[in-house]
């Protein structure tokens, strides 16, 4: 099992590693390989490591990780799990690039965030932090000393990798109940009316509330597409969004059942006015939302790409 710890520096990913293999739930008989990519002020209990059957190797430079070096590492340990402390300067798509020894399996990819300082990193390294959260089951964000930019924070994340467990801390703990009010639309109404500027708002939060929307009508402005993959009578209306820069763009859209309307043609800018229901479905990875449209008619192009914040 390879379990894949990403953050930038001093996001506390060697803090959140040194508790969690400790703790009863996380050992095993054999040999926990921990492999440091980057050095932060903390530092590990060697031990602490030691009691735990936790041996570590160190690699400075991007360069040097290579499948050999892997490769040598389990020849040397023959370790029964992997952890990865990861350098949040190096691609993390290099490393998932890579062909892993045999029997090496990823069990999990964790994301730590300072948030704090996530603003300015986001503003700066967007595609690092990108890549540092795709396909991430969970994602730590610590440190938070104001909770008003923290549901967009979550957007951010989600967009990204919609999947991903969202958990903030602050000194006290992990923070909850911070998003009851954060939506700019009326859950109340009879349909509830997606402005252009708050879609991105809307779909992170349908993935992520089901007892907000499940049964609820909505009307929004969308494109449609008909992936070839899709059952007849079916449809994925949604837009573009920008998830890292103006190069790395998503279309992002939710499973639209024909129901009582007419079925648009590829690539047409409609109105959808349906339903919403939530299943189980592949192209979610899980449960998810599915709008039986009412009424599709046809709309003015929206020439702007979707943001999360």
């Amino acid at each position: 099992m390879v379990y894949l710890m990403t953050g930038f520096l001093d996001s506390g990913k060697t803090q959140f590693l040194q508790f969690t293999l400790t703790q009863n739930y996380f050992q095993i008989r054999g040999t926990t390989l921990l492999i440091l990519c980057e050095e932060g002020e903390e530092e590990y209990d060697e031990k602490l490591l030691k009691k735990h059957r936790v041996v570590m190797e160190t690699v400075e430079n991007p360069e040097d990780l290579t499948e050999e070096r892997l490769r040598k590492m389990d020849e040397k340990h023959h370790p029964a799990r992997v952890v990865i402390e990861y350098n949040g300067m190096w691609r993390v798509s290099e490393f998932e690039a890579m062909t892993l020894p045999a029997g090496w399996v990823m069990e999990q990819k964790l994301t730590t965030v300072d948030a704090s300082t996530f603003q300015v990193y986001l503003n700066n390294m967007k595609p690092l932090f990108v890549e540092m959260v795709r396909g991430s089951e969970m994602v730590l964000f610590n440190r938070c000393t104001d909770t008003k930019p923290l549901a967009g924070y979550r957007r951010s994340v989600k967009v990204v990798s919609p999947q991903a467990e969202v958990v903030f801390e602050d000194e006290e703990g992990e923070i909850e109940d911070i998003f009851a009010d954060s939506v700019p639309f009326d859950l109340e109404q009879p349909v509830i009316e997606i402005r252009p500027e708050d879609y991105g708002i809307w779909y992170v939060d349908a993935m992520e509330h089901e007892e907000r929307y499940d049964g609820k009508t909505v009307e929004f402005v969308a494109r449609a597409l008909r992936p070839k993959s899709f059952p007849a009578n079916t449809f994925l209306p949604g837009r573009m969004a920008m998830t890292c820069c103006a190069d790395d763009t998503s279309f992002l859209g939710y499973v639209c059942k024909v129901g009582g309307a007419v079925e648009p043609k590829a690539g047409q800018w409609i109105k959808v006015r349906g339903k919403i229901s939530y299943e189980e479905l592949k192209m979610y990875r899980g449960r998810g939302p599915v709008i039986t449209a009412e009424c599709v008619e046809p709309a003015e192009e929206i020439k702007e790409l979707v943001y999360f914040n």
